[in-house]
């Protein structure tokens, strides 16, 4: 596409996504989620083409030297989309909550005032690599009665256009408008320029990608931005702690997937338990290639270590969002130098404590500032499928709006209903 023909595209996507924003928000529940039972049945049905045409861009990223955790974020592999078919079913088996009425009250002038949930309208979707995100988007935005554009990397071209066919498909099967969720058909980087500065037909742009893509968005939309800007998740050993229970945690945190942002970029751990809990985390880090930066606390303490790949760590790589198999660890204090240290460095996406003290996870869970926060247990669950809401459009770390996973509620407004019966103001 030209220039010229790349702005008339996505004119003419905005235009149709706020024709279809009007028949989405009147849809019942009953035919939302009858769209989205069908979505999760044509995905199945379809598992063996949809990994043909992501063959195609796996072919392409491999051939431009895309980084390998970049190249795994594509892969559609039928356990993908498996959760993508799970995701459709859960959000279809949820109540609807468009509509609902909440906090109605009588107040001395004898009126009753509530609020209600409604759908957001239009929002436009900017992301990179995952292509599972376009399902993820769709389907929160069909249970949501929202229309949605959808603007994929290049590097899924291919993958979201297949993807998006079956999502139009279960739209049309099941009586809803096919134009309620589009996808940019060009990888002309103009277009989302277009698109973040569309006020008249897009009400929030949802960027999900890396720092750049996001700061550039903020910077430039004219529409309103649910953001986050990168994911240095933490997880704190504390002193007290199950050591056995910490061990399996932190390597969950790290280990059982590199390039999630909700993967743990930095380990704290408190001094009274370091020299116990570093040789036996540090020794399974080794084992699986993992590069550890370390303080001179954790360093002399792991040096012993055979193997083990360590570095000294640099102010720099407590800020650092690594999406690899790299840690950057410390000895801290114990909780109060924890909390600071999360609070100064992080980027307020995930946290985690593991302790066997009851008044430090509450502390934990009042003074750290960050969107999500967790005790005892891996930051690996910081998902919309995994927090019940069965699927997510990104994870806030806004503090407005939506924050953390977003799901249906964050894709949702509430506006003011009163209800009298004849009162008149004095």
């Amino acid at each position: 596409m030209t220039e010229l023909n790349t702005a008339e595209h996505v004119q003419a996507l905005g235009q149709q996504a706020k024709k279809a924003s009007v028949l989405m928000a009147k849809a019942s529940a009953a035919v939302k989620n009858k769209a989205l039972r069908h979505l999760a049945a044509l995905l199945r049905e379809n598992t063996q083409a949809l990994q043909e045409d992501n063959a195609r861009d796996l072919a392409r990223a491999r051939a431009a030297g895309l980084a390998e955790p970049m190249v795994d974020r594509l892969k559609l592999t039928p356990q993908v989309l498996e959760t993508c078919a799970q995701g459709c079913e859960q959000l279809a088996a949820m109540p609807d909550v468009i509509g609902e009425i909440v906090g109605m009250k009588q107040v001395p002038s004898g009126i009753r005032v509530g609020q209600m949930r409604v759908p957001i309208g239009v929002f436009g979707m900017i992301f990179e690599s995952r292509p599972n995100v376009t399902i993820e988007a769709a389907s929160l935005s069909i249970k949501s009665g929202n229309a949605c554009i959808l603007r994929g990397g290049s590097e899924a071209i291919d993958s979201n256009k297949a993807l998006v066919q079956l999502v139009q498909q279960a739209l049309a099967d099941s009586g809803l408008p096919t134009d309620a969720v589009q996808l940019v058909q060009t990888t002309d980087r103009a277009a989302v320029g277009q698109l973040i500065t569309m006020p008249e037909y897009v009400d929030v742009i949802i960027p999900r990608g890396g720092k750049g893509l996001i700061e550039r968005i903020s910077a430039e939309a004219k529409v309103p931005v649910i953001k986050h800007l990168d994911g240095n998740c933490h997880t704190y050993v504390d002193d007290p702690c199950d050591i056995e229970m910490a061990v399996k945690v932190a390597d969950n945190a790290k280990t059982q997937k590199y390039s999630p942002c909700n993967a743990s970029e930095s380990l704290l751990v408190a001094r009274g338990v370091a020299g116990e809990f570093l040789p036996k985390i540090g020794a399974i880090y080794a084992a699986k290639g993992v590069e550890m930066r370390c303080c001179p606390k954790s360093k002399t303490i792991l040096s012993q270590l055979k193997g083990a790949d360590l570095k000294d760590a640099t102010e720099q790589d407590w800020f650092e969002e690594y999406l690899a198999p790299v840690i950057s660890i410390k000895v801290v204090e114990g909780l109060d130098e924890a909390i600071a240290h999360i609070n100064h460095y992080g980027s307020h996406h995930t946290e985690a404590i593991l302790t066997r003290d009851h008044m430090h996870a509450q502390r934990f869970l009042r003074e750290v500032d960050s969107s999500s926060v967790m005790v005892n247990t891996s930051t690996r669950f910081a998902d919309g499928f995994e927090y019940g809401l069965g699927a997510e459009i990104g994870i806030s770390t806004d503090k407005f709006h939506a924050r953390g996973p977003v799901g249906i509620e964050g894709l949702t407004s509430l506006k003011y209903v009163v209800l009298g019966d004849g009162e008149v103001r004095t």
